[in-house]
């Protein structure tokens, strides 16, 4: 069972109602194709757009359910410009271009199904008139430009050893006067340095990794069974390798896992927290593993390093050592242009990546 997916399909069933009619057709025609998480942004996105059209004055609609599909049709290119205004300037939740842009595409695959696609009785489009295939999305950032914002920002090398030496022995030195953070220190390091070296020993995700189920990791095999992003089936997990340097922790973790955090029978999720007032282990959250990366990154020096920047940060090491495709698999990435940034992230692996090469 992939939680988070659980977790934004019920999220998503909740929101869908308060949508117009033609957005829910929409999503139910994308159901089979993309995940609930990835609807989920759909959804808020139009929430963000509709909301804005209540505010403009662009439809005489109350609420946003009630919108007609007509007030789409008469939208012109300056309520699209000023929508994009809306986004770069607001005061609260400033959008990126990043976001912006996945917003407008957003919209526009909306408007595409409905011109392009979807019918109504007499098979004619639903929408006659799509304002947003006038609109341009420029590509936000090219694999270099990528790189160049992560450069400075990642654990190099012998760093990475020395991360996870840092979460096993340097902490509880700098925290010594803290009897709190000692206490909680004391509980969960060998946790906490059981994910930080399997993130940095094998680039998952930090859904990957709250998904993982205990019956997931093969030690023998060196193997983590994940949910890959993007993948809609949730009969299949990919294998994913981990390095050899992980092994150790791992077993460590899985040795204490049910004496130290008692969860219930049924509780079959690798990673364990125990909730204030609560006395069974639960599965981790998203937020509690990057909350705890943060924490031992700022005592390390690193306050930039986030539990993403760790993957960033295993598969620079990793493509040093191997080839982009090699690179590719392992992320979980769907295109190699993704994996590319690795190819820029500084002149040292560029001028070590080119001449490396591995016996087949």
């Amino acid at each position: 069972m992939n939680v988070i997916k659980v977790k934004d399909r019920q999220e998503l069933e909740k929101r869908l109602p308060s949508m117009p009619w033609y957005v829910e057709k929409f999503i139910n025609y994308k159901l089979p194709d993309l995940s609930p998480s990835s609807l989920l942004e759909y959804v808020r996105d139009y929430d963000t757009f509709f909301s804005w059209l209540l505010a403009e004055g662009l439809t005489e609609a109350s609420v946003i359910r009630d919108i007609p599909i007509t007030d789409l049709e008469r939208l012109h290119m300056d309520s699209i410009d000023n929508f994009k205004m809306f986004l770069s300037t607001r005061k609260e939740n400033a959008n990126t271009r990043t976001t912006i842009s996945r917003k407008l595409s957003s919209l526009r695959s909306l408007f595409h199904y409905l011109s392009q696609i979807a019918e109504d009785e007499n098979f004619y489009p639903l929408l006659k008139r799509n304002v947003m295939a006038k609109v341009e999305i420029k590509r936000t950032h090219k694999p270099k430009d990528s790189a160049a914002k992560l450069e400075g920002k990642l654990l190099q090398e012998e760093e990475i050893a020395e991360f996870i030496h840092y979460i096993k022995n340097g902490y509880p030195q700098d925290v010594a006067s803290n009897k709190q953070a000692l206490y909680s220190y004391e509980l969960n390091k060998v946790r906490d340095a059981c994910i930080v070296s399997l993130v940095l020993n094998s680039g998952l995700r930090v859904s990957e990794v709250v998904n993982l189920n205990i019956d997931d990791v093969d030690i023998k095999k060196k193997l983590a069974y994940v949910y890959r992003k993007g993948k809609n089936d949730d009969t299949f997990k990919t294998p994913v390798y981990f390095r050899q340097e992980a092994i150790d922790d791992i077993q460590q973790y899985l040795l204490l896992r049910q004496s130290r955090y008692r969860p219930a029978k049924r509780e079959k999720a690798l990673f364990l927290a125990i909730a204030n007032g609560k006395h069974e282990g639960e599965r981790m959250t998203k937020r509690a593993i990057q909350e705890m990366v943060v924490k031992y990154a700022k005592r390390f020096g690193k306050p930039y390093l986030s539990v993403h920047k760790l993957r960033h940060s295993f598969a620079t090491d990793y493509y040093l050592r191997n080839d982009l495709y090699k690179t590719q698999e392992q992320l979980g990435h769907a295109s190699p242009e993704t994996t590319q940034i690795y190819a820029h992230l500084t002149d040292k692996t560029m001028s070590e990546a080119i001449d490396h090469r591995n016996p087949s």
